[in-house]
């Protein structure tokens, strides 16, 4: 192995396989393909498919946060993407990132990744120059590796740091923020053995300038769900701060201790959402030997689950009538629901019988109504249906509504919840509605509130 994987991706001579091509996978295959490295992605979606080889971003909200075309990597032959996983099981295919989803319903879910581990195990029939290079990017629950994925690649007759070298470096991204890149953004980076290290990090170094190496497999990968947990137990105690001083500006409070200097600023919220905050602490726990010891991140995971709840009884207890909810994605320029508040408020609502509204200008009206079972509305005329809006994600459709539109629109209206404060420079003075950016004062309910 006289070169080096980085320097036989940089120089065309082999390619970078990439499994799963959502969010993780695609913004890898575009970024590794803009640094000149041959990519092929496997994916089980053929629209994704046929995007991609069309020449198109395949997630529209990914386009901002890439920052650069994709069309002349296509003219280049740099991108590709297959349902034929097969492939990927080449010898010209050195080094191979695993993108796949590893959570399902709000728990952690390995099936996917066993089932691409099995596949990736078909290299023992395959000549070749050197080991294939595996780096698991997904999120992963403690020990995954030890008790998963390596017992898999022994059955197979597989030897790690021999016959096949295995990286851990799970992905932090901020799909929103079009300046935390992979080639911005810190990396975490382990590997089973010291050559399986080494090759990660270098094949990583192609798009990551900062990269900072794990002793090994096992802390790598428990480093991301950590980090995680940390954040959501402090979005948990900045909600429980604000239901136990209702009367208190908490969102207020919150930004002024942020002024500290070691300190991040939390908002009270619906509740967490996404794939990584609110699983976070359920990884932990399932991955502890231990887990009786993590009772403040058991407690968490209750205390979070409970928010949708808290806020949907509120309204109710307020006499609301018909609720309009805006947005479907657990935050602001994403097409992601996974464990969005919406999901409980929604189901909430129908369970007491009150009609209940949803518009998310990423989702069709098809795919609402697949997810939710609801109608949606338009934006901003369909305002005029609702007593009560709840804002869940700050999209920036939401924003740029004249306030002029908002106020026409929104007559009917008696009690507005804003989520993110995304209409917290509005003038509602004019109109008999009271509005509460999550965290203000009683925004909950005001004392005689029935």
């Amino acid at each position: 192995m006289k070169e080096s994987y980085k320097t036989l991706l940089v120089q065309g001579e082999a390619k970078l396989g990439i499994w799963g091509i959502g969010y993780l996978g695609y913004s890898n295959m575009a970024t590794f393909a803009s640094n000149g490295v041959r990519c092929i992605g496997y994916d089980i979606k053929t629209k994704r498919v046929d995007r991609i080889n069309a020449g198109e971003v395949p997630i529209d909200q990914m386009a901002h946060w890439l920052g650069f075309e994709v069309k002349p990597m296509m003219a280049n032959e740099l991108i590709y993407a297959t349902k034929d996983w097969t492939e990927l099981i080449s010898p010209e295919v050195i080094a191979h990132l695993i993108c796949i989803p590893t959570e399902r319903e709000g728990r952690p879910y390995l099936a996917i990744l066993e089932d691409t581990i099995h596949k990736l195990c078909t290299y023992r029939e395959v000549a070749t120059a050197r080991p294939p290079l595996v780096i698991i990017e997904s999120t992963l629950t403690p020990n995954t590796v030890e008790q998963v994925v390596l017992p898999i690649i022994a059955e197979a007759g597989l030897e790690p740091g021999k016959s096949l070298l295995l990286g851990v470096a799970p992905r932090r991204d901020w799909f929103t923020h079009a300046g935390m890149t992979l080639r911005s953004l810190d990396r975490v980076v382990g590997g089973t053995d010291p050559e399986s290290t080494r090759q990660t990090v270098s094949v990583l170094s192609i798009v990551s300038k900062k990269i900072h190496t794990a002793p090994d497999h096992q802390h790598a990968e428990i480093v991301k769900s950590v980090e995680n947990a940390y954040r959501h137990m402090n979005i948990t105690l900045a909600n429980q701060l604000t239901l136990a001083y209702p009367g208190v500006n908490m969102t207020e409070v919150l930004r002024l201790v942020g002024t500290k200097w070691n300190i991040e600023m939390y908002h009270p919220s619906f509740g967490a959402g996404g794939y990584c905050i609110p699983v976070s602490s359920q990884y932990v726990l399932d991955g502890a030997s231990r887990p009786e010891c993590l009772t403040l991140m058991s407690q968490t995971v209750e205390a979070d689950a409970r928010m949708a709840e808290i806020v949907a009884d509120s309204v109710i207890r307020r006499g609301s009538q018909r609720v309009g909810i805006l947005g479907l994605s657990y935050k602001g320029g994403l097409k992601v629901h996974i464990l969005s508040p919406t999901l409980r408020l929604v189901e909430l609502f129908k369970e007491v019988g009150i009609p209940v509204k949803v518009e998310d200008p990423f989702y069709s009206t098809e795919e609402i109504r697949t997810i939710l079972g609801v109608e949606t509305f338009t934006m901003p005329e369909g305002l005029s249906e609702f007593d009560t809006l709840l804002i869940v994600a700050d999209h920036r459709q939401y924003a740029c509504i004249p306030h002029g539109r908002l106020l026409e629109n929104l007559q009917s209206c008696r009690l507005v919840l804003d989520n993110v404060g995304i209409w917290g420079e509005v003038d509602f003075s004019s109109l008999p509605l009271k509005y509460y950016r999550v965290g203000s004062e009683w925004w909950l309910g005001e004392p005689g509130d029935q």
